[in-house]
Formats: structure tokens, C-alpha cells, sequence
């Protein structure tokens, strides 16, 4: 189901674990049981690395479930199709390495890089970055192509 930026922010706000809600999209789309009760949403945006946007990539930047089994893989193939769809020829997302990516395969999603997220000292030296949550979730990311 279609949702707005506004609900998968505040959704995002609270209940995912380690990252905060977005700045901007590009579309977000939810998971839900019935019109009335989402258990997850996905968001949509450009490529947070400038070297990746190149107007033909978006980047799924924030996935965020209650735990409903199959949300996420229901989630990642939604944006994927949609993306597709919309003529974008890459989508790409990234996870910790602790996550295993069992839901992004499931998706059609495969890794394409292991430590793609740069270091904890890059990320602070960064003009007009927010601070990252932790120096656990700067490096070591996985990207994700699909």
C-alpha cells in the first residue's frame, strides 16, 4: 500500500532499531494486515552516495517492520517492482553485516559489496551530515543491488 513520507517517517521514528527517519524520498510504500494497521514500510529515495546517483539508481534507504513474518521480503520486492516500474535501472540498499540479507534475496536482491559504508572518521569530517547514531553502523555496511 501507498504511504506518505510523513506516516513511514513516524512509523520509522518508532520502531526501528538504530536508524532515524529520513529527509526526503523518492516514493514509500507499507506493509499492512488490513487498511488500518501497517506492520512495516520501506522508503525510497536517491542514492545517498554521490557517486551512485546517477538519475537511473535509487536506493532503498530505510526498511522498518514490527517483525511480521514476510514483511521485509514483501517490502524490498514492492520497491524493487516499483522502481522497475517507475524506469530506474538499479536499486540498491545496504544492511549490517549481522542481518544475513535472507529477506533481500528473497526479494531478487544480490550483494554486491561487503564494507561499502566507509569509515566513522569520514562520515564526521562530512559538511551538512547528521552524526551517525554509532560507530557500529559507519563501515562495514553490505550493498545490495537489485
Amino acid at each position: 500500500m501507498p504511504v506518505t513520507l510523513e506516516q513511514a517517517n513516524d512509523f520509522v521514528r518508532r520502531y526501528h532499531r538504530h536508524s532515524r527517519p529520513v529527509v526526503g524520498q523518492k516514493f514509500s510504500v507499507g506493509v499492512a494486515y488490513d487498511a488500518t494497521f501497517i506492520c512495516g514500510v520501506a522508503i525510497v529515495g536517491r542514492p545517498i552516495s554521490r557517486l551512485l546517483d546517477d538519475g537511473l539508481t535509487v536506493e532503498i534507504t530505510r526498511v522498518c517492520t514490527y517483525g511480521t513474518k514476510n514483511a521485509s521480503s514483501m517490502l524490498y520486492g514492492a520497491c524493487r517492482r516499483a522502481a522497475k516500474a517507475m524506469g530506474y535501472v538499479r536499486v540498491l540498499t545496504y544492511t549490517l553485516p549481522q542481518e544475513g540479507g535472507a529477506s533481500l534475496r528473497a526479494a531478487g536482491f544480490q550483494l554486491e559489496k561487503e564494507n561499502a559504508g566507509g569509515t566513522s572518521k569520514d562520515w564526521r569530517r562530512r559538511h551538512g551530515t547528521a552524526p551517525p547514531v554509532g560507530d557500529d553502523l559507519v563501515g562495514g555496511k553490505w550493498r545490495w543491488v537489485g
